[in-house]
């Protein structure tokens, strides 16, 4: 790999905002607010990056998805254009 073309790539802690829901990974994004975390090797601090969504809080990994209503998008349609044929 070419040298100084790469962005840094390091260990970051991201929070879900809803949840509260903390993990641990890898990535480029940095952030001004630290964490202290638990490893086997003892605290380490690293960034912290709140985020709105994560797999904790997203409906499809959570299963609580939103029922439409298609029902009643058919019959407002109906009555605002009519059943033209």
């Amino acid at each position: 790999m070419k040298p100084d073309i790469h962005p840094d790539y390091h260990p970051v802690v991201f929070q879900d905002a809803t949840t509260g829901a903390m993990f641990l990974t890898r990535s480029t994004m940095t952030s001004s607010r630290t964490i202290e975390w638990q490893t086997p090797n003892g605290v380490e601090t690293y960034p912290l990056v709140v985020v709105e969504v994560t797999s904790d809080s997203h409906p499809f990994w959570t299963g609580a998805r939103r029922i439409l209503d298609t029902a009643g998008q058919v019959e407002k349609f109906h009555r605002r254009y009519g059943n033209r044929r």
